[in-house]
């Protein structure tokens, strides 16, 4: 069983919370719910709940800006709900730090799945404790406090960016494909679209990058994927 794990469970309709609320829960999981975004924040900074279910189209705040507010305060686990036909939002989710998405409508047991992957992953990440720190040129990992600096100055990195940047500086000048950093970032049962990447690595650029659209540390090797370049000084 799951005990200890609670999981916010954000929609508007009380039939949808319901539904998830009940799978989730037969699962071991505790569930708490809110219908609206102003509910949501509230609960996410009280209640501190392991991962959210976070449907895209709520009231008061939406999800998406539910979404880029929460990535900025903390690092919790975010599944996003979307329409089926609203790729914008899957794109837009991601790029704000969405850990997967799941389109309406959706197979509850498919949600159960998700959920326990995206958690599974975060307490394999609590393994790197411990391990060395990492270096080139600049750029320093921490792993065991999940850290990264740039040149003495520490970068706010989401999870995602972090192990993006993790990946590239364990092995400088090595490229590594974009089914390559999905691997090894979102794990084998990650089922969303391999732009995600695309999308997360544009994030990290302007982070770590003096000018994004001609990085000097990140850089594209075309159709193939992306590599860390470390700058003769």
């Amino acid at each position: 069983m799951n005990s200890g794990k609670k999981i916010l469970v954000v929609d508007d309709e009380a039939s949808v919370r319901k539904l998830v609320g009940s799978y989730l829960g037969r699962e071991g999981y505790e569930v708490i719910e809110a219908a609206d975004g102003a509910q949501a924040l509230k609960l996410a900074r009280t209640q501190h709940p392991n991962l959210i279910v976070l449907d895209v189209m709520i009231p008061e705040v939406d999800g998406l800006e539910v979404c880029r507010i929460l990535r900025s305060e903390s690092n919790v686990f975010v599944l996003m709900l979307t329409a089926r036909s609203e790729e914008t939002d899957k794109l837009l989710g991601l790029g704000l730090g969405a850990d997967d998405y799941l389109t309406k409508p959706f197979s509850p047991r498919e949600l159960v799945a998700r959920v326990k992957a995206i958690l599974r992953r975060g307490q394999e990440k609590d393994t790197v404790a411990g391990k060395d720190v990492l270096r080139a040129g600049d750029l320093e990992i921490d792993p065991g406090r999940y850290e990264a600096t740039l040149a003495g100055r520490k970068l706010e990195l989401t999870t995602r960016e972090f192990e993006i940047l993790r990946q590239l500086v364990s092995r400088p000048g090595m490229v590594f494909t974009r089914e390559k950093l999905l691997e090894l970032v979102w794990g084998y049962d990650f089922y969303g679209d391999p732009r995600v990447v695309d999308v997360h690595v544009a994030k990290l650029r302007k982070k770590v990058e003096d000018d994004p659209g001609d990085p000097k540390h990140i850089k594209t090797v075309r159709g193939v994927g992306y590599k860390l370049e470390i700058a003769n000084n």
